[in-house]
């Protein structure tokens, strides 16, 4: 019986807790779409647009660019994405300056990414792309692409066939 009362306590606090995340990132976030869910700690600029049916499992977004995500998205825990950069280029200052470049991030629909994936500032991810856990998206990925490493490379493609199929029938986790 107490292993029942403490799985039920258990359940009852994830429940909570995914409440709690979900009402911060409705609150912080610019826009978003409907079945927003946020199932751990996770944190959004005011410049994040979300579309609909957006899963966080552990999500920081940082920087002054637009971040926008679209519908379908599933992110694996502790992943980062980072709008901005510094200025060491044109700076008054070595190794760079107090200014800020900033740069938006685009997220196409139904992207998933693995557990640990930072996303830098200035990146698209094209519809359908999966990038493998702990890799660094440092350039664009394509439509359907399968990216991994520091820096992300593309290492293959779904089958669009087959992701097609699912799309049209209104196939989505």
């Amino acid at each position: 019986m107490i292993k029942n009362i403490k799985r039920a306590l258990l359940s009852l606090r994830k429940k909570f807790l995914r409440f709690y995340w979900t009402q911060k990132i409705r609150s912080r976030a610019c826009t978003y779409g409907v079945d927003l869910r946020v199932n751990s700690r996770s944190i959004v600029t005011n410049k994040t647009i979300l579309g609909n049916n957006v899963n966080f499992n552990g999500m920081e977004i940082s920087g002054g660019g637009k971040v926008i995500i679209g519908s379908n998205f599933h992110s694996g825990p502790e992943c980062l994405m980072i709008s901005q950069n510094h200025n060491f280029n044109s700076g008054d200052a070595i190794p760079y300056d107090s200014t800020y470049i900033y740069k938006d991030i685009v997220i196409k629909d139904n992207v998933w990414l693995g557990s640990r994936v930072i996303v830098l500032a200035g990146v698209t991810i094209g519809e359908g792309a999966i990038i493998q856990a702990g890799s660094c998206v440092v350039s664009d990925i394509p439509d359907y692409g399968i990216a991994g490493g520091h820096p992300a490379k593309v290492f293959s493609y779904r089958d669009i066939e087959h992701y097609e199929k699912l799309k049209k029938a209104g196939k989505f986790n």
